[in-house]
């Protein structure tokens, strides 16, 4: 039990680590007074959205806790808030260095490209230490105070309440904003992106840390603590002691998942000192040497785990181990390809604009379809590889599995969060009419962002599939569930309830989107066309009205979605009883793993056709051919920063309510 401290001591650096990366950004030069006014409106939009969402979801979580405490114990309850709590602090904190950071990255591109690098990626690694520190800590610290994997189950359910609502709110805020600034400004005014007459611009540019980082922090904070956690339960069932060889040491298969995620905190830090490049370097070159270094040092780190926890069976769990570190890369560079636009798929979709928006559309749909089949396919692998290496344990092996890939979500969090900052600083040099350099490099900074942005996504999907899987486990040994007959009536019920779940969730979503997109497009051409001088640059836009806007949408729309993901298990499972509970939970993790891919890569992948276009290629900016790829984008938008992410928070909301209820359902 000792061993804990040793996890608690790792979060505890990986906190003072991001204080320390905090500091340094801070001492960067802000820049000009009208570059600090910019960044400043875009840090109020962002805080006072963030603000306003978490005072919405105080009641729920008040609610929610008391009837914990009345049906679980004090001990549940309090694992929950402490879920919820933590989740808002990394939120927080990521929020208010990226929208300090943008300005400074900004300054330090009329310097160098490797400086705006540093400070772009040392905020993002704020984020990421943030995220993985405070999982490590609050796992830790509740299974020192309580000694019990089941009472800290809740935990993970309140940091998967809040990343529900986190992904919700954030992306339509963000896909409001964005859509709006697109069609009015690009398409039917032909002003540039991030150009100041643009009343919607700062809205757009908070939306991309709600949704970039505040999101992807709570996602990944969620799945960080939920595979832990559940990993930690598998670890507690006697055939898994037995299959293990720990019957002199029951307790080091539960504390091997808390011990990796000390290691992925440590080996994050020494990963981060990689990220290095030149003025005439590639800087995905260098982030990508970052999450290499942290895969590598993370599988060192198991193999010494497994041998001093596991001897009898130490290279079989590792195998799984780096199962899950296999996925990890695996995932990305297939999302990388169908998302890149420089790759074939984003420029199939670019020539596809020439005939117009109809075909633009056609062939985004096509790539999304296509690119879930091979991560499913390498998930299976990964399942089936981590299962039969751990033998007896196999179990064991496919939570060890999702482990190891979370392990290195420390990392995966900052290159993520580096995007946002890159893509405001790029709107900063627009605002603030600095030299073209200036817009060049940071341009060279945003086009990496958003393959990083499609890479997280991708970990974010394929971490979610794992840990739905974990949770899957870890609820059949609550509930005493063998083996779940799909004959039987009750099970068929449960499995196309799961299944529809997504469809309907993702409908909610996108439909919010477009609702509050709608309210944006109105503001946005009534300012145009009652503001004199607006388009002349004589006049200021109101761009307060347009925050305001996003923000409003956005809190009143992300309810539905959200009481959906938390009511449905609740209903199917004291409703249906267990039996059909488990058919929902692998309809959900099936229907919503595919949807998800199928959404962020499409939206990836017009998202990036455009920009292909905007570079110079079928004619460039101002052509028919971009505005179909703008219209393009503008539908790939919800897809994948709405409607695509918040699966994944709903595939675990849903195995971590199920597990908490697991133990009160009848057969």
């Amino acid at each position: 039990m000792n061993l804990v401290y040793y996890a608690v001591a790792a979060a505890v650096i990986g906190l003072l680590f991001a204080g320390y990366l905090t500091t340094s950004v801070l001492k960067e030069n802000p820049g000009n007074a009208r570059m600090q006014e910019i960044s400043q409106a875009i840090q109020e939009g962002a805080m006072a959205f963030l603000n306003r969402q978490y005072k919405t979801l105080i009641p729920f979580v008040v609610v929610i806790f008391a009837v914990l405490w009345a049906a679980k114990g004090w001990q549940t309850a309090v694992s929950f808030v402490s879920g919820s709590v933590l989740s808002a602090i990394a939120g927080y904190v990521g929020m208010t260095i990226a929208t300090r950071a943008n300005t400074r990255t900004t300054e330090a591109a009329r310097t160098s490209l490797n400086k705006a690098l540093g400070v772009a990626f040392r905020s993002g690694a704020v984020m990421g230490m943030s995220v993985a520190g405070l999982g490590l800590l609050g796992v830790s610290l509740l299974y020192i105070f309580f000694g019990n994997a089941e009472t800290i189950n809740s935990f993970a359910f309140g940091a998967s309440a809040i990343a529900l609502f986190a992904r919700v709110g954030g992306g339509i805020f963000t896909k409001a904003a964005d859509v709006g600034a697109d069609l009015v400004g690009k398409v039917e005014k032909g002003i540039p992106e991030d150009d100041p007459r643009n009343p919607a611009v700062i809205a757009d540019n908070v939306g991309d840390n709600v949704g970039d980082t505040a999101g992807m922090g709570a996602d990944l904070f969620e799945s960080y603590a939920a595979t832990t956690i559940a990993a930690m339960l598998i670890g507690t069932s006697p055939n898994i002691i037995s299959a293990l060889g720990l019957a002199a040491h029951p307790l080091n298969a539960i504390l091997l998942p808390i011990l990796l995620g000390a290691a992925g905190v440590i080996s994050t830090i020494i990963a981060s000192f990689l990220v290095r490049t030149g003025e005439n370097a590639n800087p995905q070159t260098a982030l990508n040497k970052g999450l290499w270094g942290t895969n590598f040092l993370v599988a060192v780190s198991a193999l010494g785990l497994t041998y001093w926890l596991l001897p009898g069976h130490a290279m079989q769990v590792f195998i799984a181990v780096l199962c899950g570190l296999v996925v990890n890369v695996a995932i990305g560079f297939i999302t990388e390809y169908y998302t890149s636009n420089q790759k074939k798929p984003s420029q199939d979709i670019a020539a596809a604009s020439q005939t117009g928006a109809a075909t633009n559309i056609i062939a985004g749909l096509a790539t999304g379809l296509k690119s879930t089949a091979l991560p499913v396919i390498v998930i299976c692998l990964a399942i089936i590889v981590a299962y039969t290496a751990a033998g007896a344990a196999g179990i064991y092996g496919i939570a060890m599995a999702a482990m190891g890939m979370l392990s290195t979500a420390g990392m995966v969090v900052a290159i993520d969060s580096f995007g946002p900052v890159a893509d405001n600083a790029g709107g900063i040099a627009e605002m603030a009419e600095l030299e073209p350099n200036v817009r060049k490099t940071t341009d060279k900074l945003d086009a990496v962002g958003n393959t990083t942005a499609a890479v997280a996504k991708g970990f974010a999907i394929g971490s979610a599939a794992l840990t739905a899987l974990a949770l899957f486990n870890a609820f059949s040994e609550l509930a005493k569930l063998q083996s779940i007959d799909i004959l039987q009536p009750i099970t068929i019920i449960g499995l196309f309830i799961g299944g529809a779940v997504p469809f309907l969730f993702c409908a909610f979503a996108m439909e919010a989107v477009g609702k509050a997109a709608f309210e944006m497009i109105n503001e946005v051409r009534r300012q145009f066309r009652e503001i004199a001088g607006l388009m002349e640059g004589t006049a200021k836009p109101d761009y307060r009205a347009c925050v305001d806007i996003s923000t409003k949408a956005a809190i009143r729309q992300m309810i539905v979605p959200g009481l959906l993901a938390v009511c449905t298990p609740l209903v199917v499972g004291f409703g249906l009883g267990k039996n059909a509970l488990g058919g929902m939970l692998a309809g959900v993790t099936i229907s919503g793993l595919l949807l998800a891919i199928f959404m962020a890569n499409a939206g990836g992948a017009w998202d990036n056709a455009k920009k292909y276009i905007e570079a110079g290629n079928f004619g460039g900016k101002g052509t028919p051919t971009h505005e179909a790829a703008v219209i393009g984008d503008t539908v790939g938008d919800p897809f994948k920063d709405t409607a695509g992410p918040s699966l994944n928070a709903l595939i675990k909301v849903t195995g971590t309510i199920s597990l908490i209820i697991a133990p009160l359902l009848w057969h």
